[in-house]
Formats: C-alpha cells, structure tokens, sequence
C-alpha cells in the first residue's frame, strides 16, 4: 500500500493547484493568520467530497412539456453549480450526467460505488423507476425537484418510508442554493470518514467505543503520550512562539491576568499541537486537561485549541470523544467549529446559559470576522491563558452531542445575552431555548457537555441522521 502523505508534504507537492490546499498551506506557517477556505477536507489531504450528480429526465415527457429540451435544462443547473463553486470547491462530482433510463443507471454503477452521495436532480415525469434504480446502488441520496419537474413528487414521502427509501431525502424547491446545501450530508460523512483524532491521556481508550466508531463512521482514534507532546514543544522555535504570542497580545481587547510568560507558553504549545496534528496526519486532538495531563504540560492546551477550531481543524477539552465527533460533524455540515460548554439553567427566561473558557472566536467558520476577546485566566483554575470571547447577540445557534454512533441529541436557540461576571467559566453566551427549557433540563441526559454550533442545523441533522441510521432527538 502506497504511505498516505503528511500534509506538509502533500502542500508542497501540490504548490501548482488546488485553491483549498492552497489557502491552507498558509495556515501552518507558525504564527501566521492566513485566512483558509471556508471548507477544508480533513487534513487537506487532497481528498475531496466524491458526489455524483445525475439529471434525470426522458426525451418528450408530458410533463413539464412534450417539448423539453433536456441539455437546455441541465445548463440551466450547470450555471448554479458555476455560481456556487466556492460552496463546492472541495467536492469532486465523480458522476454528471443524464440518464433517461434504468439501465444508464446501472452502467454508472461502478463509478458510484464509493460516492460519499448522489445528488438527484428531477428534470421529468416518467422517473420513478430510474429514481429506484439509483437507490438500488445503496448510497446517501438527495433528490432535488423544482416546481413542474413531474407528478413523482407524490410518491417520494411513501418511497422514504420503505426499505428502498431508507437513503433518500427530498428538496421540493425553487431555491436553487439547496443544490449545495443538499451536499452537506455527504460531506460531513466524508469528514468523519477521513478523521483521525488524537487523545493526549493517560488513561486507556475505551477499545469497544474506538471499534465501533471506526466500524461505523470510518473515524480514527489515537492515544498519544504526554512525552510526544513535550518533544514537540520543545521543538517550536521560540522566534515562532514569540510572534504567536505578539498576534494573541495586539488582537485581544485586554489582558486582564495571565502574564506575557503564560500566554507565551501556551503560544508556544499552540503551534506543538499543529504540528503534531501534522506528523499524525490527524485533523482533531483533544488533551486530558483536567484529568490526568492537569499540569503535566508546559501550558494549558486552550490558545492552541482555540486556534485549530480557527483553522477548520478541532481542538477539543477534557478528552471528550462524544463532543469531538459532534465538532466534526457540525464542520462537514456548515464548515464552522463548535463550542463545548457547561450549561446552568434559567428557567424564567426560557434560557440555558452555556459556559467554557475555551471560547472559539471564529464561530462563523475560518472565512469569517473573528469575534473579540479578552485574555484571561481560567476561572475555576485562577491560572493559565485563553480568549473571553464575545459571541454574537440574536444569533440562532444549535446545541448538540453525538452519543455513542446511534444518538444524536440536539436543540435549538438564539443568544440573547453574553454574560461576563465572575461565575462559571470566563466565555458564556444565555441562550433563549426554541421550545420549553423546562422540558429540557427535565430530558437531560448523558452529562454536562454539549457542542454549539452557529445556525439551524435541523434539517441538515435529519438528513444526517437518516442517512447514517442515526436517532434524532430534540431535547427541548
């Protein structure tokens, strides 16, 4: 089997193409800020998001008209694809074609075998049987049918009911931006599939969880030892550390109590941990900070997560495998980092508020404005350094924890405060619950942490979900 190259070689030997690698190849330059593509495959490994599109019509249909001209209407839908290529830039359509019948279906077969998806686009009436035929490859299906495409439509909801319909869902729209969003499902499968995440612990990982996420999602988990970490450390320039440190210092509202010297050390562990992400060929490292790595790393492990969470990479607290996989999963579906918090309740305002001292400050993704912060100590700890963020007021957010591979807990809400006091953890946003916060304090289950993400994911989760046989569950 050919070695799977590291992602510094794989930038190197792609300088000439690419424009996501491209953007990314700037990200690990050591304390640069370089401003990566709004999505990146996990790793940049050159692998992209395998869909295959099909338009699917027949010459002279009745409907919409006997006079359809069917290439005319796939470059309709050509000039939309054209028009979201951005959006799309890490997808590779392995498929894009017409077929007209069952059996062009079937010679496409092969090509489509290890598709992360089928995007479907309806053109006539006179389809279903090639729609079941598609099914029949086995793989993630969205089907997208614009008003007068055909009667089918009526069909779909009873084909999502049967067994030959458990992979499909269904965009019935004029809203040609749902081509790109119907990809979402497709990608965030292929980023679980390409994931690799890292466990700086001392404690055993837990074999059965390991099996059946690698067995189910394709996901790799890593334990690392405390001596790796320190070596990378230790291999960090400090002219590199020392601009790291500049940039955190010059960007930050205030330093209220770390000292130069902490933020320095924690600046200088940030880039170790981008580095050993590197030589892991990983995308995710999560550190048992409160455990058993609890000062037996030089810093605490914050600035650095703060930093890959920037990045499209994940950084992860207290070794929590579950909000981990919940983090890539919110990156495949929106191309934006979560942020782990330990709620408390306020039932009189219909709220939960949501507090860590991690606070991620580009929660609308690696494209977007950074928030502003503060640099402070942990609250609970009074020591170490990392960002107070200030998170958007009246932005809707979407709570959520992936549990074991067969449960998705979830709600919704909107940040209608973003407290600073000296209670909880230092980043805290109250949000208002879409439901009864009552309801949901009373279905909490499966511990503290839980994983937001900026937007409505609902029906990206649905279709998620369906696709990947996974229980969806609004806890509010």
């Amino acid at each position: 089997m050919a070695r799977k190259l590291k992602r510094r070689e794989f930038l190197q030997a792609t300088a000439a193409g690419g424009a996501a690698c491209l953007a990314a190849s700037r990200l690990f330059a050591a304390g640069a800020q370089a401003k990566p593509p709004a999505l990146i495959s996990p790793g940049c490994r050159g692998s992209k998001v395998r869909v295959g599109k099909i338009y699917m019509g027949r010459p002279k249909a009745h409907w919409p008209t006997p006079s359809l001209d069917l290439n005319a209407e796939i470059e309709k839908y050509e000039s939309q694809f054209a028009r979201m290529s951005k959006d799309l830039s890490d997808v590779d359509f392995v498929v894009s074609q017409l077929v007209t019948s069952p059996a062009e279906v079937q010679a496409l077969k092969e090509n489509l075998k290890d598709a992360d998806g089928i995007l479907v686009i309806h053109l006539s009436m006179g389809c279903m049987n090639i729609l079941q035929a598609i099914l029949g490859i086995g793989r993630p299906t969205v089907l997208f049918a614009a008003p007068y495409s055909g009667h089918e439509w009526t069909g779909f909801g009873a084909l999502r009911q049967q067994k030959a319909g458990a992979l499909l869902d269904c965009l019935l729209t004029t809203d040609y931006d749902q081509l790109a969003v119907g990809i979402r499902p497709f990608r965030a499968i292929h980023h679980l599939g390409e994931a690799k995440i890292l466990n700086v612990t001392k404690r055993a990982l837990p074999p059965d969880y390991v099996k059946a996420i690698k067995d189910k999602f394709g996901t790799e988990i890593k334990k690392v030892e405390r001596q790796q970490v320190l070596d990378a450390y230790e291999a960090v320039p400090d002219a590199d550390a020392e601009a790291e440190t500049k940039r955190w210092i010059s960007q930050a509202e205030k330093v209220v109590e770390p000292s130069r010297d902490e933020i320095f050390k924690s600046c200088k562990l940030a880039l170790a941990l981008q580095n050993l992400l590197d030589d892991e060929n990983a995308t995710v490292i999560t550190v048992d900070c409160y455990g058993t790595m609890w000062r037996q790393l030089p810093a605490y492990p914050c600035i650095g997560f703060i930093r890959l969470n920037n990045m499209g990479l994940g950084g992860i607290c207290e070794s929590d495998l579950h909000s981990a996989m919940t983090h890539i999963t919110f990156q495949g579906l929106t191309g934006k980092p979560g942020f782990i918090s330990d709620p408390t309740m306020d039932v009189s305002r219909n709220s939960i508020i949501l507090a860590h001292c991690m606070g991620t400050t580009k929660m609308d993704g690696p494209d977007g404005e950074a928030a502003p912060y503060k640099l402070r100590t942990i609250m609970e700890r009074e020591e170490g350094a990392v960002p107070q963020v200030r998170m958007r007021i009246g932005q809707k957010v979407t709570q959520a924890k992936l549990i074991g591979t067969d449960l998705l807990l979830y709600f919704t809400g909107e940040i209608i405060e973003t407290p600073d006091l000296p209670r909880g953890c230092r980043t805290k946003i109250t949000v208002r619950v879409d439901g009864d916060a009552e309801k949901l304090w009373q279905n909490w289950t499966h511990g503290l942490h839980r994983v937001t993400c900026y937007g409505d994911l609902t029906e990206d989760f649905k279709r998620f979900c369906r696709f990947k046989g996974i229980k969806l569950v609004n806890e509010a």
